[in-house]
C-alpha cells in the first residue's frame, strides 16, 4: 500500500469555510500529503481537470455547488477518484446520499485526526486497488 510517506500524494480539500480548509491542511501535511484547497465545488472540478489528485475532501454544504454535487462531477473526470465528504450534519439521509453519488466515506465535523487519517489510508488503498484492476483487464484484453 503507497502511503504518504513514501510518496508525496495530493489531496484536494474543498470547503467554503477558510478554517476548516486550513485545519485540514494542518492535519494532512505534517503525514506528507500535498494538500490542495479549493473553496467551492467548481474551484475543486478546476484543480481536478489539471492536477493529479489522489484523494479528494469534500464539505457537504457549499454554496452554488454541494459537496454531493462536485461528487457526481468529478467521478465524471475520474471515476475511481475516492471521495470523502465531510459534514457538520451527518444525518441518515445525507450518508444515503453520499453513497449514492459513490463517495468513499462520509467524515463528521469537527474532523477527529485519526478519523481522516485511517479513512484516507483505506481509500488510497481502495484507489490503488480499482486502477491495479483496470490495468490487469486492460492486459488481459490486449495481445
Amino acid at each position: 500500500m503507497t502511503t504518504a510517506s513514501n510518496k508525496r500524494l495530493s489531496v484536494l480539500i474543498a470547503d467554503d469555510d477558510d478554517a476548516c480548509r486550513e485545519t485540514l491542511r494542518d492535519i494532512l501535511e505534517p503525514e506528507g500529503y500535498r494538500a490542495l484547497l479549493a473553496s467551492s465545488g467548481e474551484e475543486a472540478i478546476e484543480i481536478i481537470q489539471g492536477e493529479s489528485i489522489q484523494v479528494a475532501l469534500f464539505d457537504v454544504q457549499m454554496p452554488r455547488m454541494t459537496g454531493l454535487e462536485t461528487v457526481q462531477i468529478v467521478h465524471t473526470i475520474n471515476a475511481y477518484l475516492p471521495c470523502i465528504l465531510v459534514t457538520a450534519n451527518a444525518t441518515e439521509e445525507i450518508i444515503r446520499q453520499a453513497f449514492q453519488v459513490r463517495a468513499y466515506s462520509v467524515i463528521p465535523k469537527p474532523v477527529s485526526r485519526s478519523i481522516l487519517l485511517y479513512t484516507m489510508l483505506r481509500a488510497l488503498k481502495a484507489y490503488e486497488d480499482s486502477l491495479r484492476s483496470e490495468l490487469d483487464a486492460g492486459a488481459k484484453g490486449v495481445g
